[in-house]
Formats: structure tokens, C-alpha cells, sequence
């Protein structure tokens, strides 16, 4: 949503902060009965308002930020004292202020509840201190505070979106829950002793003790492990503890989850995802909007390649704020639409220079001089600004929208306001699942239309007049058309009484069904013509159950063998199996049709052919695997009330600018690309990021620094075309210590499992796994080489900013897709792959390295969550019981012997065997501890775990630092390899 601009009282701009994304959701196990363990997270809530993100900043500090570039190249935001848009004070409170003037004092505008089964949002923050392992000599590594978990981030998000359940979308990070393990728990220091000879890992015979070093100039901050014996715990950052987390200089330690005021300087790493803040937008965009895997980049190829650090950005251009922060403004520039640049066409930005007394602009990102248009001439001061610099968004904001002109839109036409078609399988699987749908509370200027099919489909007239609905019969799938025009896409508020009427009906008019054969390829073609005849945009929502084996374009058939798992056959599995869909797919995107995909399956549908249309036309899928009415409508319900409310963009198009020197190569999400520069993308949600990787293509200069400016045109909700502008500055560097400076691991471990999940299509997984680990150990060994302090051979140095990247990148080559058990399925596999290719920084985060929280220390007074402790089994105690969450899984882990109390407070029974571990939510007690617990995982299906029990194999499979069924290495002995690895390329 996006707040009207009026030049006459110029509006404040509040800070952003970074809201938590929703975390992947994954499929179900192979055994109904076990329901498949990957689900989503509950509905929009934030549960854990005061948890600690993981990771705050009490990490070591980063040496000092780079000189800020000259005026010249880079506009100045105004001094804080004269806020720009406004004089509104900074609002009192303990949320962190990050880069930018202060909130303005327009109103707030509504937002869309989180996704329910998206990534859940549970608060990030760092586990506990880790004690000693048992391994004898061994010192377990202990994760660092300095950088947050890369499967953890930000404040958590309420999902409503994505399915909780199996397969379904991730959801945000529960709110308080935290992220991996801090600094304190890291590996052994280099200072602490001898290199821990390791009699257990086979790939090193010496466990190298950590030693994270920051450059030569700066000096290393040595973060001791805890004690042996002492139990886990916060960081007590009264005390005077590490200094704050690398790549944030100049901000302050946070403590128990407040939030700090800081200010954004150019080139420096934004404040982690595990942590709450508020955006002072001052000319660069949001980390909301935009995180870079680098904000400090070589000055030429030789160094890049040299690093092997990647160069990425990761986009979400309609990302949600929180309820503090203000929309990016609207601005209407009349006819002649926005200000470019003649030759590149850069939108106006602060990194425009004006010249010649403001009668003409040099660009930012070509440097070419274009002249002002007389009517958007202004005078320069002093020091070169024009005067009315801080009155217009454009030229002193990171981000900003513009009304778009009807030049930028298909055929000289202003677009009709989109269009939503529901398409509901109604076949003999479906409905026995009891399938019912609620009416979704749409805007009243999208109109609806409704369709139900099997093997034929059933168009059915809504019109207001009639006194009940109308059905049609199409039974050509091979020859689709739309039987009807007037009556089928109707308001809502005008055809209500008679669409209640029909969603009433559907279910007993096939309750006797007996047809067991489905389409697929008819029920989107259908919605395609459907749009096309009323030439409009719009999204279509199609409820889909089993293999479409019926005879019809598009028909698939079982094609799930895991024989071929592990062989270089391996990734046809992930491809699609007829070209039919990318084909269909192609038709939708030059219509503007988006697809989301809900899927009710109790076996094998081929979701790598089915998610084709979803992921190329900005859709989303939903999974809910063994669906049974009872336990699994709410959330269903909910992700599909998200899924219609949440914000979205019709028929967009984005284009990723950048100055001279580097430019985008290659993209990853769920979009389609007719050429290199254009991502299409029929619906662009407000859950949805786009991967741009950059390359040089020239030097850059230390001095200019670099630009990014990323333009999406799309189609509002109500019909309006819009231009939505994000821009980003970052310095360029000579030196690699710089490099690795400014640096962000989540982002790069986010941007590692896009491109990993990207190569299974045409790789075997082994050589993804190995690729990856190659360029890790690259990564460290460059580092080891160029920046650290001699030290001895046998010490495992890591950069600040990268001391968590070895145990992320090893919860990313035990993920599923990569390197799957025994009872992951070919559809769980291929919806994960689609699912993590638009996840954000901070859903990836939780996703790879889940949140563990020991309930026995949840404190219901405080309403503070417990601290997460690291994810191994040997920090389950028997007499506990600990929350574990992903995103896309919820579970809760009962030990043998724990507390009667805390039994009775939950389970409402003090034995332990008379719990019933089939339960899939709490029963409502009148306790506050019970009140607490389930205002965490609202509607959220639950799996309930016993020690010992047979399901807790399923619940061990998201231990991610111990070793895994499947062959996946523990953290320690994956350190000990990659150390091997490092000083192999070393010697």
C-alpha cells in the first residue's frame, strides 16, 4: 500500500525495520499415519513480541566503517536535527532507529495479516552457551554471537499465507523464538588451548580449534566458550560483554531483544535479520526491501574472483513494514509521467547530480547529462542540492512509488482492476476430504468467478439477479473456452447472497461422485480465456488433489522411481515432465495471470510438472498432505485467507539498474525472463523475492562507490499502474580485508541454497553438495591467506562476519533436496526446491537452522521467551520439554521425565504415558502457562513428539548440528573437513 504524496506538507519518512519472512514450508512423510513432517507455521500473529533476536549485536565489533563517499557522487541525507518531510520527533520507545529521518507523522495504513502457513515468525535469537561435547579432546564448536543464524531471522512474521501443514509454504519466524547459537557458544579459541584432537570425525585426525580473527589492522576478538558444567544461557549484556556483532560499526550491543536508534552509514551491513530495528530512510532502501551479500565490493573481477565471495542481492520489492513505518510515498508527476535518464533510463534518484544551476542532471548510474523539464525545474544552495531536495521523495529517499503514465501500460490502455477465479477439484479424493470453502473478504472492485472440475469442468453464473446459481458443462477439455461472459467474474458485495448460495452447494452437489480421474492443464487454460475475455489480470486459486491422468492436454503419469535418487538421472525428477506447462505458463505471464496451487494430496502428483505454471507466474504453492477436515481446515482456512488479502501486483515487470562497472547476470525466484534484463511477473506478492547475482563488467572506483536502482511496474489491486523504486548505494574496495568486513553470512547462505536449489536441474546433487563446499572453503582460505594474523596451522581462523557461514552451509547440504532420507518423497523434494527459490533472508534463516526453545524456562510473567539453545540432541534434557520450530514444521518434545507441573500446565495430565502423541494442538487449560504456550503456536498443526518414541526419528532430522540418518556430517566433523579443505588450497 503506498502512501499519497503531497508536496504541499511534506510527510515524514519512518524508519523501516525488517519484518520476518516466512519460512519454506516442506511435504509430508511417506506414512499417513506420521503425517508429513514438514508444515507451516500458524496464522499472522507474532507471538514472541519480547523475545531475544538471536544473535543481537552483543557480537564482537567490526572495525571501522569505510570514509563516506564525496557529496559530489552521493547527495547527503539532511542533518537529523532538520528531518527531512517533516519535524516529528523520534518516538519514544526501544525499537532501533536504522538509516534514515524519523517515522512520519501520516497515518498508518492498514496491513494484511501475516501468512499462516508461510515461514512461521517466531523471534530469532541466539541459543544458549554450549558446554563442552563428550568427544574426549574434543571441544564442540560453539556457534558465535557476531553473526546471527542464517536459518533465523528478524522479528517473526504471522503467517496467513502459506499451508502450515505438510508441504505447506514456510511461515515467519515465531516471534521470540531465536536463531542459532551465540558467539560464546562458538568453537573453541585458538587462545584456549591446544587444537582439539579429534578421535571421532575421519575427515581431519586434528579438530582445529576456531580462532575468529577480524583484519590485521583490527584486532581479533576471541569470544571464550562457557565453562564446562555451567548451564546454558543469555549473554548478560549488562556486563561488559563483546562488542557489537561484525558489520554493524556503530551499533550499539542490544539487550534482551530492545531495540537500538542507529543510522544507516553507506557500505556497511545492516543490522542482522535476527533483530529488531526501525529504517530512517536517508537515500538508500530498506533491508527490508533489499539485502546485499556484500556491502563493501572489490573494485575490480581479479578480487572478486579471487574471494570467491558471491556478489547478490536479494529483492523484496512489495515487502511488508511494520505498522510503524511508513509506506513508500506515491507521487504523480501528471502526464509526463516520471523523470529519467535519456540514456539509461534510470529513474530519478538522490544519486542524481544536477548541474549548470539545476538546469540539467548528470545520471548516477551512466554518468550521461539529460536536461531538466522546465516544470520540475528547481535552484540549487551552496553546497549544489536543489533547494527542494528534502520535499521530494525522489531525490532524498532509498524508496519511493510513482503513478505510472499510460505509456507504461499494454497497448496504450489503462488495465481493468484484477480479477480472482476460483477452480476447485471436485473429483471423488477431493471431496471426500470434506473440502469446504470459505468466502474469501475481497476488495469490492475485484470481481470473482468460480469453477469446479473433474474429468469435465463446471462454469457456474453468479449474476446478482438470479435466485440461484447457474452451472455450465464444459466436457472438450481438448478445445477450452469460457461458456459464459456476463454472470461469470461478478462483485462481490452485489452477487454475495447467490455465491454463498453456491459455496454451500458444491460440496452435496458431488458428495455421490464416483469419477476418480482429474485435469489439470484444461482448469488453468479455462481461467487463462477466462481473463483474456474480460481483458483484465488477475490471480487464479486452484484447489487440486491428485495425478491429473485423465485424457486431456497436459495429462502426466507416475513417474516416481527412487532408483534414481543419487544417479545422474537424479534431477529429471526435479524437471517437468511435459513441455505442455511451461508452454501454458509462457501464455499466462502475457496475461497477467498469476496461479497459486493449494494441494490436498494423499499421494504421488508430480509437483515438479504441477508447480511449473505457479513458480513461473510469480505464484505460490501450498501442500497439505494428508488433509483431514478436523485437524487441518483452520489452517487451510487461514493460508487462504492470507493468500486473498495479502498486498500484490498485477502484470509486473522489474529491472535491476546498476553504475558502470557491474550489472546483473543472472536472477532466481519464481518469474519468467523473455529476455536477460526482464523478470516477468504476472502477480508479484508481498511475500515474494527476487535473487539478482552481479558480475563486473569494468573497474569500479573507491571514491563513487557503486548503485543499484530496482524499477517494478505493476498493477495495483484497484487497477492502478505503479512504478515502485528501490535504490541502493554500496562502497567498492581495493582491499579484501574490507571485503570481509562488510559482509553478510544469512544473505549468503541465502543466496547459496537459491543457486544449489537451481542446479539440481541439471546436476547430480553430489556435485552441488561439492561445489558449494569448494567455494566455502575458498571463501575462508582467501581470507586465512590475505587478512588474518599469522597463527599456526592448526588453527581454524574464520572472519568475524563469516563465523557462523561452515555450520549454515552444513545445515544447507543436509537439507532434503540436497541430500534426502529414506522417507522423503520425490513431490516433498520438489516443493521445497520451489519453495526456498523465493524465500527471503530471514525465512531461509529459520528454515536451514531451526529455532529450539526449552519450554521449562518460559517465564509467563515476563511474557519473554526462553533463550534457544543450539540443535543437537545432547541439549535435549530428559526432564524438559523444548519447541521446535522451522517455519514449516512445529513440534513439541516431551522428555521421559519431566516436571509433572509443567506436564499438568500443557497436557492437563502429570504422567507422562498418558499423553496422546496423535494430538495435533493443545488442549485449552485454564493456566497461564497453557494461555502462553498456545498464543505461540495458534492454529498451528502440531506434532507431538515422546522421548523415545517412534516419531522422534521424524523430530531428529532437524537436529541439524548432529549427524544425520542419511549420511550428513555433524557441525564438528564438518568443521574438522572444511579446516582440512582450507589448508589444503593453502599449501
Amino acid at each position: 500500500m503506498s502512501a499519497p504524496y503531497t508536496p504541499a506538507a511534506p510527510p515524514t519518512f519512518p524508519p523501516a525495520s525488517t519484518a520476518p519472512s516466512q519460512p519454506p514450508p516442506t511435504e509430508a512423510v511417506a506414512q499417513a499415519p506420521l503425517q508429513s513432517y514438514y508444515r507451516t507455521l500458524p496464522p499472522a500473529q507474532q507471538p514472541f513480541p519480547n523475545a531475544v533476536p538471536p544473535f543481537s549485536s552483543t557480537g564482537p565489533t567490526q572495525p571501522q566503517a569505510p570514509p563516506p563517499v564525496s557529496p559530489q557522487s552521493f547527495p547527503q541525507a539532511p542533518p537529523v536535527s532538520q528531518p527531512p518531510f517533516s519535524t516529528a520527533q523520534i518516538p519514544p520507545g526501544p525499537t532501533q532507529l536504522y538509516g534514515g529521518p524519523l517515522p512520519s507523522t501520516q497515518p498508518s495504513f492498514p496491513r494484511p495479516p501475516l501468512p499462516t502457513s508461510q515461514p512461521s515468525a517466531f523471534p530469532a535469537g541466539p541459543p544458549p552457551t554450549s558446554t563442552p561435547s563428550q568427544l574426549p579432546g574434543v571441544m564442540q564448536p560453539q556457534l558465535p554471537v557476531s553473526q546471527p543464524s542464517p536459518y533465523h531471522s528478524g522479528p517473526p512474521l504471522t503467517s496467513t499465507g502459506f499451508p502450515p501443514q505438510v508441504g505447506a509454504p514456510p511461515r515467519p519466524p515465531l516471534a521470540g523464538m531465536q536463531g542459532p547459537p551465540m558467539a560464546s557458544q562458538g568453537p573453541p579459541m585458538a587462545s584456549q588451548g591446544p587444537p582439539m584432537a579429534s578421535q571421532g570425525p575421519p575427515m581431519a585426525s586434528q579438530g582445529p580449534p576456531l580462532t575468529s580473527q577480524g583484519p590485521p589492522m583490527a584486532q581479533a576478538n576471541h569470544i571464550l566458550p562457557t565453562q564446562p558444567g555451567m548451564p546454558p544461557g543469555p549473554i548478560n549484556a549488562s556486563l561488559s560483554g563483546p562488542p557489537p556483532q561484525p558489520g554493524m560499526q556503530g551499533y550499539p550491543p542490544q539487550q534482551n531483544g530492545e531495540h537500538q536508534c542507529c543510522y544507516w552509514v553507506r557500505g556497511q551491513a545492516p543490522p542482522l535479520v535476527t533483530t529488531k530495528f526501525q529504517v530512517k530512510d536517508q537515500g538508500n532502501a530498506s533491508p527490508r526491501y533489499i539485502r546485499c551479500t556484500a556491502y563493501n565490493i572489490p573494485c575490480n573481477s581479479d578480487m572478486a574472483k579471487q574471494s570467491q565471495v558471491p556478489l547478490a542481492a536479494v529483492i523484496k520489492p512489495l515487502a511488508p513494514l511494520p505498522l510503524d513505518e511508513t509506506p513508500p510515498y506515491l507521487l504523480d508527476h501528471g502526464e509526463s509521467g516520471p523523470i529519467r535518464c535519456n540514456r539509461c533510463k534510470a529513474y530519478m534518484c538522490p544519486y542524481m547530480q544536477f548541474i549548470e544551476g539545476g538546469r540539467r542532471f548528470q545520471c548516477g548510474f551512466c554518468s550521461c547529462v539529460t536536461e531538466v523539464p522546465p516544470h520540475y525545474f528547481q535552484h540549487l544552495d551552496h553546497t549544489g542540492k536543489r533547494v527542494d531536495c528534502y520535499d521530494r521523495p525522489e531525490l532524498s529517499m532509498g524508496s519511493y512509488e510513482f503513478t505510472a503514465t499510460v505509456d507504461y501500460c499494454k497497448n496504450n490502455k489503462f488495465p481493468q482492476p484484477p480479477a480472482f477465479i476460483f477452480l476447485i477439484d471436485v473429483s471423488y479424493n477431493a471431496v471426500k476430504n470434506e473440502f469446504k470453502q470459505e468466502n474469501p473478504d475481497v476488495e469490492s472492485n475485484i470481481r470473482v468467478g468460480f469453477v469446479t472440475y473433474n474429468k469435465v469442468l463446471h462454469f457456474y453464473n453468479v449474476k446478482a439477479s438470479l435466485a440461484q446459481p447457474q452451472m455450465m458443462v464444459v466436457s472438450d477439455v481438448a478445445d477450452m473456452f469460457v461458456p459464459l461472459l456476463d454472470g461469470f467474474l461478478v462483485s462481490v458485495s452485489e452477487s454475495r447472497v447467490v455465491i454463498e448460495s453456491l459455496l454451500d452447494q458444491i460440496p452435496e452437489m458431488f458428495a455421490d461422485t464416483r469419477e476418480t480421474e482429474t485435469v489439470f492443464g484444461p482448469v488453468i487454460q479455462a481461467g487463462l480465456e477466462a481473463l483474456k475475455a474480460a481483458d483484465c489480470a488477475g490471480k487464479l486459486f486452484v484447489f487440486h488433489s491428485s495425478l491429473s491422468i485423465a485424457e486431456a492436454p497436459g495429462k502426466l503419469k507416475n513417474r516416481e522411481d527412487k532408483k534414481l535418487v543419487g544417479t545422474d538421472k537424479e534431477k529429471s525428477l526435479f524437471q517437468s515432465q511435459v513441455s505442455f506447462y511451461n508452454t501454458l505458463a509462457k501464455e499466462c505471464v502475457a496475461q497477467g495471470c498469476c496461479v497459486d496451487l493449494f494441494l490436498f494430496p494423499n499421494q504421488y502428483v508430480d509437483v515438479a510438472t504441477l508447480g511449473v505454471v505457479p513458480t513461473s507466474t510469480g505464484g505460490s504453492i501450498y501442500k497439505y498432505t494428508y488433509f483431514q477436515a478436523p485437524s487441518d481446515q483452520e489452517r487451510f482456512l487461514n493460508d487462504l485467507r492470507r493468500d486473498v488479502q495479502k498486498q500484490v501486483g498485477f502484470d509486473a515487470v522489474m529491472r535491476v539498474r546498476t553504475s558502470t562497472g557491474i550489472r546483473a547476470t543472472d536472477f532466481f525466484g519464481s518469474f519468467y525472463m523473455s529476455n536477460t534484463t526482464d523478470v516477468e511477473l504476472a502477480g508479484l506478492d508481498c511475500d515474494k523475492t527476487v535473487t539478482v547475482e552481479f558480475r563486473h563488467d569494468d573497474k569500479l572506483s573507491e571514491e563513487t562507490g557503486a548503485l543499484m536502482q530496482c524499477a517494478v511496474l505493476y498493477t495495483s489491486c484497484s487497477g492502478q499502474r505503479r512504478l515502485r523504486i528501490h535504490n541502493m548505494a554500496v562502497n567498492c574496495c581495493s582491499q579484501l580485508a574490507d571485503l570481509y568486513r562488510n559482509c553478510e553470512t544469512d544473505t549468503i547462505i541465502n543466496f547459496f541454497a537459491k543457486y544449489a536449489y537451481r542446479s539440481v536441474l541439471s546436476s547430480p546433487t553430489k556435485n552441488v553438495r561439492d561445489s558449494l563446499m569448494n567455494q566455502c572453503a575458498q571463501i575462508l582460505a582467501c581470507y586465512r591467506k590475505n587478512c588474518a594474523s599469522p597463527s599456526s596451522a592448526g588453527q581454524l581462523i574464520l572472519p568475524e562476519c563469516m563465523k557462523l557461514l561452515p555450520v549454515y552451509l552444513n545445515c544447507m547440504l543436509k537439507s532434503d533436496v540436497l541430500q534426502p532420507g529414506a522417507d522423503v518423497s520425490l513431490d516433498d523434494r520438489a516443493y521445497l526446491r520451489q519453495l526456498v527459490s523465493t524465500m527471503d533472508v530471514a525465512e531461509s534463516h529459520v528454515f536451514f537452522y531451526p529455532r529450539l526453545l526449552p519450554l521449562q524456562k518460559l517465564d509467563v510473567e515476563s511474557m519473554t521467551l526462553p533463550v534457544a539453545v543450539r540443535d543437537s540432541e545432547e541439549r535435549l534434557s530428559r526432564g524438559g520439554v523444548y519447541l521446535l520450530e522451522n517455519g514449516l514444521n512445529i513440534f513439541l518434545w516431551v522428555g521421559v521425565n519431566a516436571q509433572q507441573e509443567l506436564l499438568q500446565n500443557i497436557f492437563g495430565t502429570p504422567a507422562f504415558s498418558q499423553i496422546d502423541p496423535s494430538m495435533t494442538s493443545l488442549p485449552a487449560l485454564d493456566n497461564p502457562f497453557s494461555k502462553r504456550l498456545r498464543e505461540i503456536i495458534e492454529s498451528v498443526r502440531l506434532m507431538v513428539v515422546k522421548q523415545e518414541d517412534k516419531l522422534e526419528l521424524i523430530f531428529k532430522h532437524f537436529l541439524v548440528e548432529d549427524k544425520s540418518n542419511n549420511g550428513g556430517a555433524s557441525y564438528v566433523d564438518f568443521l574438522c573437513h572444511m579446516h582440512k579443505e582450507i589448508r589444503q588450497l593453502l599449501s
